[in-house]
């Protein structure tokens, strides 16, 4: 089984290094494909002569177009995307094939994640729930970070799902929804495979995020407008039930800009409620 990953980038030299290196020392055959719309700030200047990735530097409509880009170009069976400041953890890749060979009617496999600071240090954990579709639509946040989610060729070669290059920052909550509402079969792995880090100028802060979440909450039923609080304390609750608010401490392994050729070990040691 191969896998495909595509990283759209634009001036992220420093984190794309870390996100290139946690790809490489998978382990499996990896086809890193690295969408560049042209930076400027010395990216360039090594990514193209990386042996790791596949660099294609053009010009590109936003982050999200230059994910189609990089999915009509993979090749591999199970398709992913990692932004710059992402990473994955150690053996992340083999357990999600072995899920995907284990559940052959899974078209989607989502993982865990773990959030960390721009140091590499542990902020909190995200377990991966499988997303509901007015959760999903009308609360401010996706029940399964974008850097935990491996697909199926199946979904973008026989349904034909890719992201709206019209949308700049929710994009992937348009997608998910699509998923949704085509009865994409999804499965939880439970376990960590992904690293997302808060280095202080994620999309995430964007002010067009707030455009596009209101534009797409807009677009929801009335009553799943009104009854919002209702769906994200039934979110919250299934959380709860599910133990995602009740982390023991763990061990988990990742490139810092300290260490950008060698995995350090850090220490998450959740608190209560996290």
């Amino acid at each position: 089984m191969r896998f495909s990953i595509i990283t759209p980038s634009f001036r992220n030299s420093e984190w794309l290094k870390l996100c290139v290196a946690s790809v490489a020392d998978q382990g499996l055959p990896v086809q890193h494909i690295v969408q560049d719309c042209g930076s400027d700030d010395g990216t360039l200047e090594w990514l193209t002569r990386d042996r790791r990735v596949e660099a294609i530097v053009e010009k590109d409509q936003g982050m999200y177009d230059a994910i189609n880009r990089g999915l009509r170009r993979a090749t591999g069976d199970v398709l992913a995307y990692l932004n710059c400041d992402e990473q994955y953890l150690p053996g992340a890749l083999a357990a999600v094939g072995a899920c995907f060979e284990k559940h052959p009617e899974a078209e989607v496999v989502l993982g865990d994640t773990v959030v960390v600071d721009a140091q590499g240090g542990y902020v909190c954990s995200r377990q991966a729930s499988v997303p509901r579709t007015y959760h999903t639509w009308v609360s401010d946040n996706l029940s399964v970070s974008s850097c935990a989610f491996f697909f199926r060729r199946s979904v973008i070669g026989r349904r034909k799902l890719f992201f709206d290059a019209g949308l700049k920052d929710l994009g992937d909550v348009d997608w998910v929804l699509q998923l949704i509402r085509s009865g994409v079969p999804m499965r939880l792995l439970g376990r960590f495979t992904s690293v997302f880090t808060e280095t202080g100028h994620n999309r995430g802060r964007n002010p067009n995020v707030q455009r596009e979440r209101a534009e797409l909450v807009a677009r929801a039923p009335a009553w799943a407008r009104w009854a919002r609080p209702l769906i994200v304390f039934r979110y919250r609750l299934h959380r709860l039930l599910a133990g995602h608010y009740s982390q023991r401490p763990f061990d988990y392994s990742l490139y810092t800009r300290e260490s950008p050729t060698a995995r350090v070990t850090m220490k998450a040691r959740p608190a209560a409620g996290r």
